[in-house]
């Protein structure tokens, strides 16, 4: 963790939020630490989403790897075993082992091509490209796969094709490449934190931290002190993201694993939601009417 000298290339590619605090969360679709953090964001943004804006960066590090080599699949899908026992959100690490991704950035360029369809598009595309690679044991850089994320995501499917090999599409990776080296991000994931009123540098979090250090750096970059707010009723909670860990809804709900289970059945037995094992804990579909 440590401030830097950020606010060059925060300029360049910055979005027009009037939020007091900007975050950079500089991620990779393949990053299983990636998919562990997800449980601290959306208790962040629950409680605190009204004080920050959050942006996602595609730093590109996973696309950049030599994925070729067996042995190397083989400690890709350790980490991912390793990663998700720790963390309690389920990741196969069997994927590499029969289904490897084989170009990882063409899941990058996909996401920014749903991204032209809007930021609420983009992150829902990233949650389901997340869901179809982590849960489902899928191959996001085949085409077809990626196709039926963008349905499955509510995207315009024609447009997500045409801009998927569009120059605007590798344009915006770029420019979050861009960011990523000047920002000198070397790990995911990486959030930096930057006061809109202040000219203070950025602070940068390298890594998973436990979530009150993410409530503290916002406390202590604010002029004033945040108010919490508290989390909706679990159905609210489930019809708003669809589908769900039991690990997510815990971290939200300050709840025990066994507690939020007890009452998912409830939700279960009046038909609101469905139980979806995983390799690793239970995750929940909302049932659409």
């Amino acid at each position: 963790m440590n401030n830097s000298n950020l606010s060059g290339s925060k300029q360049r590619c910055s979005g027009n939020d009037k939020k007091s605090i900007e975050i950079y969360l500089f991620i990779d679709p393949l990053c299983p630490e990636c998919w562990a953090l997800e449980p601290i964001l959306k208790k962040l943004q629950i409680e605190y989403g009204r004080y920050f804006a959050l942006k996602h960066v595609i730093s590109g590090r996973l696309a950049n790897l030599n994925l070729s080599k067996k042995k190397n699949y083989e400690n890709i899908a350790q980490i991912w075993e390793k990663t998700a026992s720790r963390s309690g959100m389920s990741c196969d690490g069997n994927l590499w082992l029969e289904n490897p991704v084989d170009t990882p950035y063409t899941a990058s360029i996909a996401l920014k091509a749903a991204e032209l369809q809007g930021r609420r598009a983009g992150l829902r595309f990233l949650r389901r490209i997340q869901e179809v690679l982590f849960l489902e044991k899928q191959n996001i850089s085949n085409l077809e796969v990626l196709k039926d994320c963008a349905s499955s995501s509510g995207l315009d499917v024609e447009e997500f094709m045409i801009d998927i090999h569009s120059e605007s599409a590798a344009k915006a990776f770029q420019c979050d490449l861009k960011i990523t080296a000047e920002m000198d991000v070397n790990e995911i994931p990486t959030l930096v934190f930057f006061n809109e009123n202040s000219e203070d540098e950025g602070i940068k979090i390298t890594g998973s931290y436990p979530y009150e250090v993410y409530v503290q750096i916002l406390e202590e970059m604010l002029s004033e002190k945040p108010v919490v707010s508290p989390p909706p009723s679990l159905e609210t909670f489930m019809k708003f993201f669809k589908f769900v860990a039991s690990k997510e809804i815990a971290v939200v709900y300050n709840m025990s694993i066994s507690q939020i289970e007890l009452e998912m059945k409830k939700l279960l037995l009046k038909q609101v939601v469905e139980q979806i094992p995983a390799k690793y804990g239970t995750f929940w579909r909302y049932i659409d009417d």
